[in-house]
C-alpha cells in the first residue's frame, strides 16, 4: 500500500479558503505563509509544495475564487422561460457570493490589491460572466428584451453587484426584507428592457 499524500488537493482547498478569510482581515501585506499553515495544522513545507511560494497561492486563490463562481453560474439551469432565467442568474449570484463572502472580496472587494493577475488570468475570469451574456442573448432572440446586449448584461451585473456587496457590508435591510427587495430588483431590471412593442398598425 502507497503511503497517504500529506499536501493533497483538501489540504489545498482549505489552505485557499483560509488564505482568502486572511487576506479579507488582513490585507495581502498581512498574509504570513507561516500563519497560514499554522492555522490549517501544517508547515510552510505543504504551502510551497502545493503553491510554489506566495505569488503562486495568489494567482490559485485568484484562479480558484472566479473558478467557483464560474461554475455556480454555469449550473443555473437553461430553459424555454428566457426572463425566468435572468432572474434566476442573479439569484445565484447572491447565493454564491453569500455562501463563499470572502472568495467575492478576493474577486471584486480589492482584497487582492498589489497582485498583478496576467492577461490570460483576466480572460478566465472575465470568462465567468458568460452565462448571463448568453441569457441576455437568448433573451433578445426570444423578444423579451431590448436589443441592447452590452447595457442589459452590465446593468444587470451592476445591479446584483451592487446589491450583494451592501449585503456583505452590513448595509441592507435584515434578511427577508433584503431578498424582497432584491428579487423586485431583478425583477424590475429585466422588465425595464422589456423588448419594445412593435409599430401600431396603420390606419386604413
Amino acid at each position: 500500500m502507497g503511503r497517504p499524500r500529506v499536501h493533497d488537493d483538501e489540504l489545498r482547498e482549505r489552505l485557499l479558503a483560509t488564505a482568502g478569510r486572511l487576506i479579507t482581515e488582513r490585507g495581502v501585506t498581512g498574509l504570513s505563509l507561516r500563519v497560514l499553515a499554522a492555522e490549517e495544522g501544517t508547515s510552510t513545507t505543504a504551502v510551497y509544495s502545493l503553491f510554489g511560494g506566495r505569488t503562486g497561492l495568489l494567482t490559485a486563490l485568484f484562479q480558484q475564487s472566479f473558478s467557483s463562481f464560474g461554475a455556480a453560474q454555469r449550473a443555473v439551469p437553461v430553459t424555454d422561460d428566457a426572463h425566468a432565467d435572468l432572474v434566476a442568474l442573479g439569484w445565484a449570484y447572491r447565493d454564491w457570493a453569500l455562501a463563499h463572502p470572502h472568495a467575492y472580496r478576493v474577486m471584486f472587494g480589492g482584497a487582492l490589491t498589489g497582485f498583478e493577475p496576467t492577461p490570460q488570468e483576466w480572460e478566465f475570469a472575465g470568462a465567468t460572466i458568460g452565462p448571463l451574456r448568453e441569457a441576455v442573448a437568448r433573451a433578445i432572440r426570444a423578444g423579451v428584451v431590448a436589443d441592447l446586449p452590452d447595457v442589459i448584461t452590465h446593468s444587470l451585473w451592476a445591479t446584483v453587484h451592487g446589491l450583494v456587496s451592501l449585503v456583505l457590508a452590513d448595509c441592507a435591510p435584515p434578511d427577508e426584507q433584503d431578498r424582497r427587495v432584491y428579487g423586485r430588483a431583478l425583477e424590475a431590471i429585466v422588465c425595464g428592457f422589456a423588448a419594445p412593442a412593435g409599430p401600431p398598425p396603420r390606419s386604413t
